[in-house]
């Protein structure tokens, strides 16, 4: 509940404070981005950045129960149904982490008991959509992140996540 309670304080002030700053312009695409991430294993911080309008670079800090987990994508952007606002986005990359000894319930239900720390180390893939709301700097998101874990593994999953970004031209 303490969790709950926190990340909808810590977005209700993000989006109050960016409502005193300028806005963007219908259909305009932004250069950076930082927000949160809420996903079927971890929540935590994002930053992307664009390399040219339709190729990004997101990097995640995610926690997890008893651990962190660190991730980069490269990502290709497209418009999405005609629609300026709506970028549909696609691409892969890895990620790094720790967890500590416990046991965890799975994105598929089950239980993992791990009985001593574990590196994460892995693949990682994203397919989504970001909607830009127009005249705010503020993204939404949608994806599924399917990885490949490999210290742990090997074994596979498909993750969906939520996100939310104050966009920077």
């Amino acid at each position: 509940m303490k969790k709950i309670l926190f990340n909808l304080f810590v977005l209700t002030s993000l989006l109050l404070v960016s409502s005193h700053l300028k806005a963007q312009s219908t259909g305009d695409t932004y250069s950076t981005a930082i927000g949160f991430k809420f996903g079927g294993y971890e929540d935590g911080v994002s930053v992307k950045y664009f390399t040219n309008p339709d190729v990004a670079l997101e990097g995640e800090l995610g926690f997890r129960q008893h651990g962190v987990v660190i991730t980069g994508l490269y990502e290709f952007h497209q418009e999405a149904f005609s629609v300026p606002e709506l970028r549909f986005y696609y691409g892969a990359g890895f990620h790094i982490g720790a967890i500590g000894s416990g046991v965890y319930q799975r994105f598929d239900g089950g239980n993992e008991v791990y009985n001593t720390g574990h590196l994460l180390l892995g693949i990682d893939g994203v397919l989504g959509l970001e909607y830009i709301i127009p005249q705010t700097p503020i993204a939404i998101s949608l994806d599924l992140n399917p990885r490949l874990e490999l210290a742990t593994g090997p074994f596979g999953d498909i993750a969906p996540a939520i996100g939310i970004k104050y966009t920077i031209k």
